[in-house]
C-alpha cells in the first residue's frame, strides 16, 4: 500500500522565513501604495523566494497495515456455572468469532476468568474480568486496541470507576447470560467473632433473604447451625430480618460454625444458602488441683511446670504433716487458716480441668467420700492423672479407695529399683501422646534412666510407655465420660533435671495433659482436613493398623472417594485437587472434618443473580453497549468494524473501532521546487518588474 504527502522541510530557521516575509510585505505594500507598475512581479518574486525556503517536499511511504487487537472476555467463574449460562456463554462466542472472522483487519484474543481455587478468586477478590482483560493488551500498544467484548453474567467484582481507568480508548461491550429478574435464596454473615472462649455463650449474627423475590421480613426460613460437622440447634428465621443467636465453642483451637438456610421456592444455587465462620476457641483458665502426698524432689517439678503457664490456675494441696507425725508444734502454729477442703472436695470439684495426684498416699486426711466424688466427677466427664510412687503399692494405695472404679492398672504390691530407659511401645508409637516423642526414635531412646517403677496389672486401657520387661510405665484409659491416666513411676523429674541428658518431660506431660483434657490435636481417632494451596488434604489418625477410604462432599454436593495411605504407625493422609470454591466435607468411619476452599464466604457467591447493572456504566462511558442474550443465541448482536468518529453501538450489533494503523516499510521524498528552478523564477520575476518599471 502506499501513501502520498506533501511535507515541508525549511532550508532555514522558520522565524528568519516570517521575518522576510514581513519585511517583503511591507515593501510590497509600499510599492503598491506608489503605484509601481511592478509590484505584482515583484510579489510574485517574493512569494516564490518563500516557496523555496519552506522547501516542500513530496513523499511517498509504502505502508504495510497492522491490524487492530480486539479482545473477548469469556466469564467461566463458579456463579456461570449456574443453570444453561455455560452454554448460553459458549453459543454467545461462537457467533461474536463467527463474525469477527468476516472482518478483516482485527486480530482477536479470547481469554477466560476461570473460578475455584484454581482461578482468580483464591483472595476472595471475586470475578476479575478487567483484570484478565489488562492481561490480554498487555502487550498491545494502546492506538491499536479495536475494543473488548465481555460475555458474563454481570457479576463483575473489578470493574473501574472510568473510562480513563481502563487505559485504552475503544469501546467496551458486554453480553450478559442468564435472565432478567432472577430470584435466589442466600445467606450473608453479618457479626461473627474470631475467637471465643470454650465453654462460654458466644453471638452470631447472619441475615437471610429471598433476592428479588416477594415475602422478604414476613416469611420464615429453616436454618441448620453445625459446628466441626455436627449439628448444634436448628431453628426458624424471618427472611430479610438480622437474626441473632447463641452458642458456645466446645474446644480449644479453630472451629468451623457453619450456618445452613433451607432452600426457597426460587433457588438459582444452594452454594450461598451456607456461610461458614472459623472461631478459634480459647480457654480462659485451666483450673488445675494437685494432690501431692508424700515430698519428695519431683513435688518441686510439679508445680514448677504449672506455674510456668500464666493461662494455669493452679491449687496446691500438700500434705506436710501426716497423722502419724507427733511433735509439740501447737496446732494453732501449724497455719493461719484452715484448709478449704470440704470447698474442693465437694463444692467446686466440678469446676475444675485436672486433678493430679502426686505420690499420694492414704493417710486418712481426705476421706473416702472426698476421693469418691472425684471417681463421680471423672466418670461425668473430669480428667485424673495419678503419678504414682512407693507407696501405690503398699496398704495405703490410692487403689483401696473408690478411686479404684476409674483406674485402669492396679498394684502387685511390688517395686522394682534399677536404672532404665522406658520405652515407648508399639501401640505408644500410634498414640498422638507418644508419637514421635523427640527421642524416641531408633533401637533404644535417647534420653536418660529412671530407676523405680511400681509394678502393676493393667486391667484396661492402653500401655504406651513400658519399663524392661514389658512392665506398664504409663496407661491411659476411657473412663465414662471422662479420662485417666497413669504414670507408675514417679522419677519422671530426673528429666527435668538433665540426668543423663534428660528428655521429653515437659512436651510429654504438656501431651498428657491435653489428651486429659479432651484437646482434638490429640484424640487417639481424628480426622483432620485442610487447604495445601489448590489441594485438599486429608490426615486421618486412629489406633488401627488399616483405614477405609474417605467420602469426601464437594461445594457443589458431589461425593467422591479418597483413598488414605499409611504415613507413619497409626497415620494416613490422602490428597486431591480442589478445583471448586467453598466448604469441602469429609467423612469416614464415623468421624466428620471440614475446611473451606478460598475464602469462607466468597464475593462469588454474595449475589449470582445475572446484571447488566455493574457493566453498563463503563460500557456508555466507552460508547460500547450492553445486550442480554441468554434467553437466544439469536439475540447476539452482530459485530462490526467502525471508523473512530462513528457509533460503536446500535440496537442488533457492536462496532468495533477500526484504527488504521500502519508500518512503513519505504521513504521516496521529490523536492517541488529545487533550487536552480526557484533561482531562475525568481530572477525572471525581478526582470520582469525592472522592465515594466522602466517603461
Amino acid at each position: 500500500m502506499a501513501g502520498w504527502d506533501i511535507i515541508f522541510e525549511p532550508s532555514v530557521p522558520p522565524a528568519l522565513i516570517l521575518a522576510l516575509a514581513m519585511t517583503g510585505i511591507a515593501v510590497l505594500l509600499y510599492s503598491a501604495y506608489r503605484r509601481a507598475r511592478g509590484a505584482p512581479w515583484r510579489a510574485a518574486a517574493l512569494a516564490i523566494t518563500l516557496i523555496a525556503l519552506v522547501n516542500p517536499t513530496m513523499r511517498q511511504e509504502d505502508r504495510q497495515p497492522v491490524p487492530d487487537v480486539a479482545a473477548i472476555v469469556v466469564d467461566r467463574s463458579d456463579s456461570m456455572n449456574i443453570g444453561a449460562r455455560p452454554q448460553e456463554a459458549q453459543a454467545a462466542l461462537a457467533r461474536v468469532e463467527a463474525d469477527l472472522k468476516s472482518i478483516k483487519g482485527i486480530d482477536t484474543r479470547v481469554v477466560y476468568v476461570e473460578g475455584g481455587s484454581e482461578g482468580t478468586d483464591e483472595s476472595g477478590e471475586g470475578t476479575r474480568a478487567f483484570a484478565a482483560l489488562e492481561q490480554a493488551l498487555s502487550d498491545v500498544p494502546r492506538e491499536r486496541v479495536a475494543g473488548a467484548i465481555i460475555i458474563t453474567d454481570g457479576e463483575v467484582h473489578d470493574a473501574p470507576k472510568n473510562a480513563k481507568a481502563l487505559g485504552f480508548d475503544a469501546p467496551v461491550h458486554s453480553l450478559i447470560v442468564g435472565r432478567k429478574n432472577e430470584k435466589d435464596r442466600r445467606l450473608t454473615i453479618l457479626e461473627a467473632p474470631r475467637f471465643g472462649i470454650v465453654d462460654e455463650p458466644m453471638k452470631l449474627a447472619f441475615r437471610v433473604d429471598d433476592t428479588g423475590a416477594e415475602g422478604q421480613g414476613k416469611a420464615e426460613a429453616p436454618v441448620t447451625i453445625s459446628v466441626d460437622g455436627k449439628e448444634m440447634m436448628r431453628t426458624d428465621v424471618v427472611i430479610g430480618q438480622k437474626t441473632e443467636v447463641t452458642l458456645s465453642l466446645k474446644h480449644g483451637g479453630p472451629n468451623v460454625i457453619e450456618i445452613d438456610a433451607a432452600p426457597g421456592t426460587d433457588e438459582l444455587t444452594l452454594l450461598n444458602n451456607r456461610a461458614v465462620v472459623v472461631a478459634n476457641g480459647i480457654r480462659d483458665r485451666l483450673r488445675v488441683l494437685l494432690i501431692s502426698g508424700e515430698p519428695h524432689p519431683g513435688e518441686r517439678t510439679w508445680r514448677n511446670l504449672l506455674k510456668a503457664d500464666p493461662s494455669v490456675d493452679l491449687v496446691h494441696f500438700t500434705i506436710l504433716r501426716p497423722p502419724e507425725k507427733q511433735d509439740n508444734t501447737p496446732i494453732n502454729e501449724l497455719s493461719l487458716i484452715a484448709f478449704p477442703t470440704r470447698e474442693l472436695f465437694v463444692d467446686k470439684l466440678d469446676e475444675f480441668d485436672l486433678i493430679i495426684f502426686d505420690r499420694f498416699k492414704r493417710q486418712g486426711i481426705l476421706p473416702l467420700e472426698y476421693l469418691s466424688n472425684i471417681a463421680r466427677y471423672v466418670e461425668d466427664g473430669g480428667a485424673v492423672l495419678d503419678a504414682a510412687g512407693p507407696a501405690f503399692a503398699s496398704p495405703y494405695s490410692l487403689y483401696r479407695t473408690p478411686l479404684a472404679a476409674v483406674l485402669p492398672a492396679q498394684p502387685t504390691g511390688e517395686v522394682t529399683l534399677g536404672g532404665f530407659r522406658p520405652e515407648v511401645t508399639e501401640t505408644g508409637r500410634k498414640h498422638p501422646v507418644t508419637a514421635d516423642l523427640p527421642g524416641a526414635d531408633g533401637p533404644s531412646p535417647k534420653w536418660g534412666r529412671w530407676f523405680r517403677v511400681i509394678d502393676s496389672k493393667v486391667d484396661r486401657g492402653e500401655v504406651l510407655m513400658s519399663a524392661p520387661g514389658g512392665r506398664p510405665l504409663m496407661v491411659l484409659d476411657h473412663a465414662g465420660k471422662g479420662r485417666v491416666a497413669q504414670l507408675l513411676s514417679d522419677q519422671i523429674w530426673l528429666w527435668s533435671r538433665g540426668y543423663e541428658g534428660g528428655g521429653p518431660q515437659a512436651e510429654l506431660l504438656r501431651r498428657l495433659a491435653h489428651w486429659l483434657m479432651k484437646e482434638p490435636d490429640l484424640e487417639e481417632e481424628n480426622l483432620a482436613a485442610s487447604m495445601e494451596g489448590a489441594t485438599l488434604a486429608v490426615k486421618r489418625r486412629t489406633m488401627a493398623d488399616a483405614t477405609s477410604p474417605a467420602e469426601v462432599t464437594l461445594p457443589s454436593g458431589k461425593v467422591v472417594e479418597l483413598p488414605l495411605e499409611k504415613t507413619a504407625p497409626g497415620r494416613f493422609e490422602g490428597r486431591m485437587p480442589a478445583k471448586e470454591l467453598g466448604l469441602y466435607r469429609v467423612a469416614q468411619e464415623g468421624l466428620n472434618a471440614v475446611t473451606a476452599a478460598g475464602p469462607l464466604n466468597p464475593k462469588e457467591f454474595a449475589d449470582v443473580r445475572a446484571t447488566d447493572a455493574i457493566l453498563k456504566p463503563i460500557a456508555n462511558a466507552t460508547g460500547g453497549g450492553t445486550y442480554w442474550v441468554g434467553e437466544n443465541a439469536a439475540d447476539t448482536p452482530q459485530v462490526r468494524g467502525v471508523r473512530p468518529d462513528h457509533d460503536a453501538a446500535g440496537d442488533n450489533w457492536i462496532g468495533l473501532k477500526r484504527n488504521d494503523q500502519y508500518l512503513v516499510n519505504a521513504v521516496r521524498q521529490v523536492p517541488l521546487l529545487s533550487g536552480p528552478i526557484a533561482l531562475i523564477l525568481i530572477l525572471g520575476a525581478l526582470a520582469l518588474a525592472w522592465r515594466r518599471e522602466g517603461r
